[in-house]
C-alpha cells in the first residue's frame, strides 16, 4: 500500500518574548549547499529576507536553532509559516472543515474487517482524539497521529513551535502564507478511500512492529538532520511514499501559490519564511520558483545550537 504523506498538519503551539541585532553567515562556496537556511536578495529588495525549511514532526532533542536561523528571526519584520499559528481562533474552528464531505465515515470506506481494526486499534492506542470523532475526520488526520505516535522518543516537536519560541521571545508578529481552512480543504483532493486505504495500511505495519513505514520515517528525519534537500525531495517523490500522484495537490500549487504572495510582501519588508522543508527542492520548488521570479536565493549556513542555548 503507498502511503500519503501526512506532513500538511502542523502543530499549535505559543510561548513569550524580547531583540538585538546580528548578520547571518553566508555559506563559503558553492559546493555547500546542505542547508535548511536561505537568504531572499535582489530584484530590488531593499533588505535581504530569509527562508527556511521546517519539518512537522521531529525529536526534541533533534529539534535545534542554529545562531544564524537565530538571527534571521531577530532581525525580521515578522515571521511567516504556512499558516498563522499565532491565531488561535482560526486553529479552534477549523477542525469542523476536517470532516469528510457528504457526511461520510471511515465505516463507509472500509470493509468491516478493516474497520473493525482500526477501531481497535485507535481504542487501545489512546488517542489524543477520540476514535468516534475520528471516524468521520478525513482519514488522513487519523494517519498523522499514528505517525506522531511512532516517532523514535519521548518527547517531539515540530520546528515550527520551536522558532514560534524565539520569535514570541523577541516580540515579532506572526502571520501565516495560507490560511488552516484552505489546507483541511486540500485535502479533499486526496480521495478519501485511498486515506482510508493508508490509514489500514500503516495500522497493519505498525501491529507488526518494525515496518517499512518506520524505515521511511526514520530515512526522512535522517535527511532533515543532514539538511539535505535533494535527499528529502527523492524521499517524498518515492513511488511507494504515495505523495508523487498527488504533489501537485499538496506541494506544487501551494508553492505556485506563496510564490505570488512573497512577490507581494517581500519589498519594504524584511521576513524570515518557514514552511515545510519538502516544498523548497526541485524545479517547482519554493527555491527555484523565487529565482524565477528574479530574486538572488543563497545558501546561508544553519549549524544547529541546542534550544537551551538561545
Amino acid at each position: 500500500m503507498k502511503r500519503l504523506s501526512a506532513g500538511l498538519f502542523l502543530s499549535f503551539l505559543v510561548l513569550n518574548g524580547c531583540a538585538q541585532k546580528t548578520k547571518a553567515k553566508p555559506v563559503k562556496g558553492p559546493d555547500n549547499e546542505n542547508t535548511l537556511l536561505w537568504k531572499i536578495s535582489g530584484n530590488g529588495l531593499e533588505k535581504p529576507s530569509y527562508l527556511f525549511g521546517t519539518i512537522h514532526m521531529l525529536c526534541k532533542d533533534d529539534a535545534g536553532i542554529s545562531e544564524n536561523l537565530k538571527n534571521s528571526i531577530i532581525d525580521a519584520d515578522e515571521v511567516y509559516f504556512e499558516i498563522d499559528l499565532d491565531n488561535m481562533l482560526e486553529m479552534l474552528t477549523v477542525m469542523s472543515k476536517m470532516k469528510m464531505k457528504g457526511d461520510t465515515t471511515l465505516q463507509d470506506l472500509l470493509s468491516k474487517e478493516d474497520y473493525e481494526k482500526v477501531k481497535n486499534y485507535f481504542d487501545g492506542a489512546g488517542s489524543m482524539l477520540p476514535f468516534s470523532m475520528l471516524e468521520t475526520y478525513k482519514p488522513i488526520l487519523a494517519a498523522s497521529l499514528l505517525e506522531q505516535s511512532s516517532l523514535p522518543c519521548d518527547k517531539n516537536t515540530a520546528m515550527e513551535q520551536e522558532i514560534m519560541e524565539v520569535a514570541k521571545k523577541y516580540k515579532k508578529k506572526i502571520k501565516g502564507l495560507e490560511t488552516m481552512g484552505y489546507q483541511a480543504e486540500v485535502l479533499d483532493g486526496i480521495p478519501y478511500k485511498m486515506q482510508a486505504e493508508q490509514l489500514v495500511a500503516y495500522i497493519d505495519n505498525a501491529n507488526k512492529g518494525k515496518d517499512s513505514s518506520s524505515t521511511e520515517l526514520s530515512e526522512m528525519l535522517q535527511a532533515y538532520r543532514e539538511q539535505d534537500l535533494n535527499k528529502l525531495e527523492a524521499l517524498m517523490m518515492k513511488e511507494e511514499a504515495g505523495v508523487a500522484a498527488y504533489a501537485d495537490i499538496l506541494l506544487f500549487q501551494r508553492n505556485r501559490n506563496w510564490i505570488e504572495k512573497l512577490k507581494e510582501i517581500l519589498p519594504g519588508h524584511s521576513l524570515l519564511i518557514a514552511v515545510g522543508a519538502g516544498h523548497l527542492p526541485g524545479e517547482k520548488g519554493v527555491l527555484n520558483l523565487l529565482r524565477k521570479a528574479g530574486f538572488t536565493v543563497t545558501p546561508v549556513e544553519n549549524k544547529v545550537i541546542t534550544t537551551k542555548e538561545i
